[in-house]
């Protein structure tokens, strides 16, 4: 099994990423707080820590290997954690990633299960479930900090997730929370606050 994995990044899609290991190319599938700081590091060497896992239905005997990548060690391991919580999975719990996971650790140590049901796919019964499960086994996470690596700001990186929490809680879909946020983020200006980043944001549609 592969755990980590070095390349050149080649593209950043929606929820996956290409990478280019000698003679071979990697779709890794990547969370969305993951996503956005990796998208300025197209055509640069990447590493990334990695999970496997098997999607399918293996009674028709379709089972497809697929890739996970995470920035660092302990994203993946609370990433596992956070999968091990009854009605999560895989899948969803890749969806929900939209937020770094210091602040889904926090809302977890926290009891703040409006916070979590608010993250996409989860709603307020599967919050209950992860606070019950993971509430004592999450602090470190919480008190994580940036690794040192040249990415955008902390404080960006969290007034970006919390602009798509607000953004789907408005009505606005996954993908076009994504584009909207994109866009705004593209004029390489910097967000102290989410209401700052909202308004650049409602700003382009008007204009």
């Amino acid at each position: 099994m592969i755990t980590k994995i070095k390349g050149l990044l080649l593209s950043v899609g929606d929820d996956a990423l290409t990478l280019a290991v000698e003679a071979y190319e990697y779709q890794i599938y990547i969370p969305d707080f993951a996503r956005r700081q990796l998208q300025s590091k197209v055509g640069k060497e990447i590493s990334l820590h990695t999970v496997h896992y098997l999607e399918g239905n293996p009674m028709q005997g379709k089972l497809t290997p697929r890739m996970i990548g995470f920035l660092n060690d302990a994203e993946r391991e609370f990433f596992e954690l956070f999968c091990s919580v009854d009605g999560v999975g895989v899948k969803k719990a890749l969806r929900a990633m939209v937020r770094p996971v210091r602040d889904v650790a926090t809302a977890i140590e926290e009891q703040d299960t409006k916070s979590l049901s608010g993250l996409p796919g989860i709603g307020p019964a599967t919050a209950e479930r992860i606070v019950a499960k993971l509430r004592r086994k999450v602090p470190k996470f919480a008190l994580m900090a940036s690794q040192g690596d040249p990415r955008v700001a902390e404080v960006e990186l969290d007034v970006v997730g919390e602009g798509v929490a607000v953004l789907l809680s408005l009505g606005h879909s996954e993908k076009d929370a994504r584009r909207l946020l994109d866009t705004a983020l593209a004029k390489k200006k910097k967000y102290s606050d989410v209401e700052s980043l909202l308004q650049a944001v409602y700003e382009q549609g008007r204009g």
